[in-house]
Parts: structure tokens; sequence; C-alpha cells
């Protein structure tokens, strides 16, 4: 081997290691990151920066405006890849590192790859306490940047300049790996920082990374195909993990030439087309009649690349007691939840397998034509909600099948929290595959607005979309986080906002005073103002107008359709700004647990406290 050194500082080191990693992407080799996100402060303004600023025209920094919305747009950059290619985000210590937490939470919630490198106060302490240091009375080696441990997947504080040369491998080797996905963080003591040290020299050679993909056991295997030929009326739940395996062709032949209907979950949901011959809708909380009846009365589930939260499950009320589970996962701790046959491995390789090992197997004729019947019931049931009427404000569902038809087939469609995420969920019909993006592992507020800008960059590289993301979001997100629609307008990232303004948390409200609760502090005429009756609207249009967007206020769906045709010729970031009414939703079959008060002084707690029973007693528990 080589005995052949660079002398570099720390923080030169990591940048320059950094720009030497490359991916392939629909076979064409290209950087496995992409750019960074920044905003500079001490601790990561004189090294970190330095080094960046030396490498720009290779690895690009961009200005962001909020640490927290930075570290998002990162996020919708991976999901855009299909974990395929990364950002980076930095911040300063202190508040710049804290607000990046958040994130962080997004990305391991949603198994997605971001490395977050904030800096950190001095190792050798002799100035401490410094500014934004926060300090502990008993234990000294605490900085806030701890707080990232309980939401990174590889977390590292680099004390001694070689130190590096093992970490970043393992970082990117995390992100990376299938079973292990998710946010990796690196602390960087800003004295470190400054510290030269002799490099190996081939620690700095090109490297061609590859997601790895890990073939099931065999007796597992054998295991799912006993169980699945005892199957009468099985149904594939289609996960996120199928998107980011690369596996939708295989799932959907498979399922095709099976006769299994295919439901998505949240993340999931775009892996396949809308009219897809096997899809039978979205399943769970905010999904469709079909495909809830089908979880009813499905006796054999494969669930595939999906973590079975209680969106998904209705809280584990979904399904009969006596269903089996057959669960294809490549990360070990979601294949075995709830007693399913697990089967480890990647969905791609193991349904490929499975499916060689199944022989002439076939579910019953009659079971797919079934499903499709109870998809085109819930087709019928769409189409009346989306409908336009003649009442005076327009509804979520009705915004959204608007959009929706003047949409290109390759423009993404994003949204996260609020009302819109069980429109968009039960109302948007996928035309490409891979355009749909909605955050509800964590349900972040304030992720929209970033992931467009994010989604933005994806778009227009290897393996993107292309098309324009149009982000969906209701007044109380857009009044949480939206400087981003600034940061579009610098970088030339354009995205298309819809902001639904029905006045406050409304799907929050709805929930609250569904458990009997009277409505407070959500919708804005429910809260402590000057004047309830007519309370003060944000003028959404002339806020992203100062921002330097295009915008428009629209007064109807007419409005809506001239305006949103105006946005697509626009060129730059457009938004549009409908009120939307905050009481009109399209149903939805799933059950949900939350906490209810056991003892209230209020009839309406007391008789939603007795459905709340009624619906804890139809979950599978340990089953």
């Amino acid at each position: 081997m080589s005995t052949d050194t660079t002398r570099l500082t720390m923080a030169q080191a990591v940048v320059r290691w950094l720009t030497q990693q490359f991916t392939e992407i629909d076979g064409e080799r290209v950087p496995l990151f992409a750019g960074v996100f920044g905003i500079f402060g001490h601790g990561n303004v004189t090294c970190l920066s330095e080094a960046l600023e030396a490498v720009q025209d290779t690895l690009p920094t961009w200005r962001g405006q909020n640490e927290q919305s930075m570290a998002l747009a990162a996020i919708a950059f991976a999901k855009a890849k299909r974990r395929r290619q990364l950002m980076i985000a930095t911040s300063s210590i202190g508040p710049g590192a804290l607000n990046m937490v958040t994130a962080a939470g997004t990305a391991h919630a949603n198994r997605l790859p971001v490395l977050l490198i904030a800096g950190d106060t001095f190792a050798n302490r002799l100035p401490d306490p410094v500014l934004q240091q926060v300090e502990h009375y008993n234990n000294p080696t605490i900085t806030v940047n701890d707080a990232f441990k309980a939401v990174t997947r590889y977390w590292d504080r680099i004390t001694h300049p070689a130190q590096v040369i093992a970490s970043l491998p393992q970082a990117v080797a995390a992100m990376l790996d299938p079973a292990d996905c998710g946010p990796a963080f690196l602390a960087l003591p800003q004295d470190t920082q400054e510290l030269a040290f002799d490099y190996p020299t081939v620690f700095f050679e090109p490297r061609t990374w590859a997601i790895p993909r890990p073939r099931p056991d065999r007796a597992a295997l054998a295991a799912a195909v006993e169980l699945l030929k005892t199957a009468k009326k099985p149904l594939i739940i289609s996960g996120g993990g199928v998107r980011y395996s690369l596996a939708a062709e295989t799932v959907s032949a498979f399922a095709a030439s099976r006769g299994i209907p295919v439901v998505e979950t949240v993340a999931g949901k775009g892996s396949m087309t809308h009219d897809h011959p096997v899809h039978a809708g979205p399943i769970g909380i905010i999904g469709s009649t079909s495909a809830n009846a089908l979880a009813e009365e499905a006796d054999v589930i494969i669930a595939i690349g999906t973590r079975l939260q209680d969106f998904t499950t209705g809280s584990w009320t979904a399904f009969s007691k006596t269903a089996k589970f057959i669960s294809i996962n490549a990360a070990r701790f979601d294949a075995i939840k709830h007693q399913a046959v697990a089967v480890v491995g990647d969905a791609q390789e193991t349904v490929s397998e499975l499916d060689a090992a199944l022989g002439d197997w076939k579910a019953p004729a009659a079971h797919l034509p079934h499903a499709k019947a109870l998809f085109a019931e819930w087709n019928a049931l769409l189409d009346g909600h989306q409908a336009p009427t003649n009442a005076p404000v327009p509804t979520y569902a009705q915004v959204v099948h608007v959009v929706n038809t003047l949409a290109e087939d390759n423009d993404t469609l994003i949204s996260a929290a609020g009302g819109i995420p069980g429109e968009v969920a039960k109302g948007w019909r996928v035309k490409s595959p891979n355009t749909f993006d909605l955050e509800f592992g964590f349900s972040c507020m304030g992720y929209e607005i970033a992931a467009g800008w994010g989604c933005a960059m994806a778009q227009s590289g290897p393996g993107g979309a292309g098309g324009t993301p149009i982000v969906m979001l209701g007044d109380g997100t857009y009044m949480m986080m939206n400087s981003d629609i600034y940061s579009t307008v610098l970088s030339g990232h354009k995205m298309i906002v819809i902001v639904c303004d029905n006045g406050g948390y409304a799907v929050i409200s709805r929930l609250q005073q569904f458990k009997g609760v009277p409505g407070f502090n959500n919708l804005l005429k429910d809260c402590r103002i000057t004047d309830p009756a007519n309370p003060l609207h944000v003028d959404f249009a002339a806020h992203a107008a100062s921002m330097g967007a295009a915008s428009r206020h629209c007064e109807s769906l007419a409005d809506l359709e001239a305006a949103f045709a105006w946005a697509k010729g626009n060129d730059r970031t457009t938004v549009l700004s409908i009120t939307t009414d905050a009481y009109s939703w399209v149903p939805g079959d799933a059950d949900w647990d939350v906490g209810v008060p056991e003892v209230s002084n209020r009839e309406n707690v007391n008789k939603a406290r007795a459905h709340q029973i009624e619906i804890r007693a139809k979950q599978r528990v340990g089953v």
C-alpha cells in the first residue's frame, strides 16, 4: 500500500473525501453527494466553509434560510432520488444544530438518508463556556449535538483529525444500507476542524458505492411459500421499500401473474400508477374503502417494504384477528412485527425468488376481479366528492382534483401535514411512478415547501422524473415554515405552491371535536384572539410576492384552473392561494386508536370514550 500522505486540516479532509464518493444512477456515474445546504455560523464558518468554498464547483453549497428546512430539503432530494444520491446539511453549534433535530427525526422515521454536519464546542475546553454552549454540571462532554443520538442511525463526534478515516465510510455505509438507512450525524468541534494531519493519500481515492441487495434466507422463504399457498384472499401491501428497492415492476408483475390485488401505504403510494391493473387503492386511516375492505377480508397479507405504522393498519384494527402476515423487509426490526413470517431481504430479490418458488399457484380466479370492482366503487365515490358544486367555498377534494387533472404526468405532488395528506392520499391519482411524496411517517409540518426545493433539485438531475414539484399545504403549515419560497427564487429551482386557507388547523380541530372536545385553539376563530368573529386572514399571495415569487389568490375553482395554467408557464416559483372548506372531507373507513379521557364531565367525551373502547376491542394484540 502507498505510504504517500496529504497534509490537510480535518475540515479540508472531510470535504475532499466527500467529493470523491460516487454512485450510479441509470448506469451513469455521478457524485454520491450532490451538494450542501448550509447556514454558516461560529463552529462551521471558518474551517468548514473554507474547505467548502474551495470545491464549490464540484460540491455546490446552497444557502438555506432555516436549518430545519434546509435539512428537510435534503431529505426530499434523497427521496426523489430513491436513496441513491444524497445531500448534506451543515449548521453552526447551538440553536443552529438543534434546529436540524426535527429534520433528523423526519429522516429517521422515514428511513431516508441525509448527512448532517454541525459545528461543536471546543474539544480542549479552554474557552469554555463559549457562545451557544449548553453546560451540563455533571457531564462536561455533553453538548446540544448529543440530542441527535435519538434520531440518527449513525452518530460521531470527531475529537481527533485521524478519526474521520474510520468514521466517514461508516456514516455512508449506514446511510446506504437498506436495513439501517437513515440520517448520519457528525459533530465537528471547532478547534479539531483547524488541526492539520498527514492523511494517507489513498483515503482520498475515488470510490463508487452500490446499494446492497440482500437475498432472503431459504428457510424463511419456504415458510412464506407454504403460508401463501393456503391463501384464498391474499393481499399485498406495497410500502416505501418497494419504491427504494426499485421493485415496483417486479411486485406488480408478480401480483398480476398470481392474481393478488395490491394496496399502497402512504410511503408506497406512487410506486404504481392509479390505473394499474392490480392497484386497489391506498390502505388505512387515510385510505380507500376498497383497500380497507380487502384488508378486512384478507386471510394472508404480504407486507413488502413497510413498517406497518398505525395509519396503515388502522392501529391494528384493519385486519381479521385470524389473518396471517408475511413480511418482506430489508430491516429485521420491521420484518418480525406482529409475529409475521419474517423474510428479511431486498424487496426485488425476495419477490423474484418467492415467485420462482411458488410454482403454478395462483389466487382464486374471482379474487382480483372482486378487488377491481371494489376499486371501481371507490373511484365513483371519489368522483362524487371531487365534482364541482354550487357551494360558495370549495373543498380540499375539489381543489386536489383540479390540480391533479391539470398536472403533467411527470409533475411531483408533495405534502406532509394537516388536512391535505388525507385528501391527496385518497384523491390524487398518480399518473407516473415516483411522482408522489407524502411525508406522513413523521407528519412534519414545514416539510412541504422545503421539500419542493429539494425535489426541484433532484428532478433535473440523473434519475429525476423531470416536471415541476407541486406543493399542497394548508394555511397553518404555511405559517410554520415558508422561507424556502425565497430560497427557490434565489436558486432558480421552480415549484408551484397551492395554499389551501381553511382558517387554522382544521383537521386537528376535526379530531378534537370528534372525540368530544369543543373546538379550542385550532381554528383561528376558536383561539384567544382580539376579534374571534373576524379573525385576521393572511394574504398569502402578497406574502409570497414579497419573497420574489409570482402569486395569485383564487376565489373559485375556475380561478384556480386559470391560475394553475398561468403558473405552469412561469419561469419561477409561483404561489396560488384559495379559501377552502374547513369541515368537508372525503370519508375513510379505518379506525384509529388515540387517547380519550377515561373520566370527564362532558357527555360527548364519554360517548367518544365508549367508542374508543369498541375500537380497541378490534385490535390485534401480539399476534
